[in-house]
């Protein structure tokens, strides 16, 4: 049985390193940094351009939104916004949901993966979650890689599914289950 209301109460989670909170309207500036970092726009796949307004609009009704959960990434020492990391795609019947994460600066420390883990044991062990899965590029070996040390394995491959800069790249199908030693 699926805790729902563990997607309504967006929490709070405390690593080491990062913490993760829910994400608001002040995290705004940050994200729309990200947003327009060319890196960060191609590790996405993001292709639609957004306002500083879009931005914030966005990050302030993530708390209302009672199907998903939406957290902003922060380094514990000094709370500087790293980026987002999100569970959504609820699909209750199945016990499993979509995952994202998107750093907007600090890549490569080790940060993502520890954001990653905090939030697969809130989805597995808090909100009940079976299943959780990704996509990913191919062209993104450090974001592979981690999430391969978080317990995802590889399930499958869509070819050409995204058109970058002229060339085709395919995304990586992904997933990890509560049973899975992680």
């Amino acid at each position: 049985m699926l805790n729902l209301q563990a997607l309504v109460d967006k929490p709070t989670l405390v690593g080491e390193r990062v913490r993760l909170v829910p994400l608001d309207a002040s995290h705004a500036p940050a994200m729309f940094a990200g947003v327009n970092d060319p890196e960060v726009r191609r590790f996405t796949g993001t292709h639609a351009e957004f306002t500083f307004e879009d931005v914030e609009q966005y990050s302030a009704t993530r708390r209302e939104q009672t199907d998903r959960v939406d957290l902003a990434v922060l380094r514990a020492e000094d709370g500087k916004v790293l980026g987002d990391i999100v569970l959504n795609d609820l699909d209750a019947a199945n016990e499993k949901m979509g995952f994202r994460i998107a750093l907007i600066a600090e890549q490569g420390k080790g940060y993502g993966t520890e954001a990653t883990r905090l939030l697969l044991r809130y989805a597995f062990d808090v909100i009940g979650l079976h299943r959780v899965e990704l996509e990913v590029f191919d062209f993104n070996p450090r974001a592979i890689a981690s999430y391969r040390k978080c317990g995802f394995v590889e399930e499958g491959r869509l070819r050409e599914a995204l058109l970058w800069e002229g060339r085709w790249h395919d995304a990586l199908l992904m997933g990890v289950l509560r049973t899975d030693n992680i």
